[in-house]
């Protein structure tokens, strides 16, 4: 990459840090940091590394694309890790928010859409899947230990939705807090069924 493009890339970072993130109530510093650090054109397909900074979801290829940097801020913000917490981060496709959780010190492990869907092996204090689910799966919501955390996106009616939840008796009760453009994980779509 050419010193011009690093720093392109530099003040595209910043510019999203003050002109996307700041003025939508993401000001955590040690997010803020951690985005600032990340190079999040390495994490999306060479072709689209122009618009890694755009405040739209970037696609990936295969039904999956990149939330937008304000979306990964807000699940950030929510999820809040904590050095040493295990985090499974269900992954679009992309490792760019499993990378900026493994960077504030935690113990992160990532699983693609397709397996945690199907089933996850491990407990963990704190699930981040990146992008909307239309349900929790049983065995998404038996990976995390009692008392443990929770944030997605929760599709409800074909808008998507920032989430958080805790598991508390067994059980996972999303709570929706704000309509966000996130992009759909189509492994964790219910399955349609035919009704009058």
């Amino acid at each position: 990459m050419s010193v011009a493009a690093t720093i392109d890339n530099a003040a595209a970072r910043k510019a999203m840090i003050d002109s996307q993130l700041r003025v939508s109530g993401v000001n955590e510093e040690w997010l803020l940091a951690a985005m600032g650090r990340l190079a999040r054109e390495d994490f999306v397909p060479a072709a689209a590394r122009g618009n890694a900074y755009i405040d739209r979801a970037v696609p990936l290829g295969d039904g999956h694309a990149l939330p937008a940097p304000l979306v990964q801020g807000r699940m950030l913000g929510e999820a809040a890790p904590r050095a040493g917490d295990k985090v499974l981060v269900v992954s679009c496709g992309s490792d760019y928010l499993a990378a900026l959780v493994g960077a504030l010190g935690a113990k992160v492990t990532i699983a693609p859409a397709a397996q945690a869907a199907a089933g996850i092996r491990g407990v963990y204090d704190l699930i981040v899947v990146d992008g909307a689910i239309e349900h929790t799966p049983d065995a998404l919501a038996g990976a995390l230990v009692e008392g443990g955390r929770i944030v997605t996106g929760l599709v409800e009616r074909g808008v998507t939705r920032l989430a958080t939840g805790r598991k508390i008796a067994g059980s996972v009760a999303l709570i929706p807090l704000a309509d966000m453009g996130i992009p759909v994980l189509p492994e964790f779509a219910i399955p349609k069924t035919w009704s009058f």
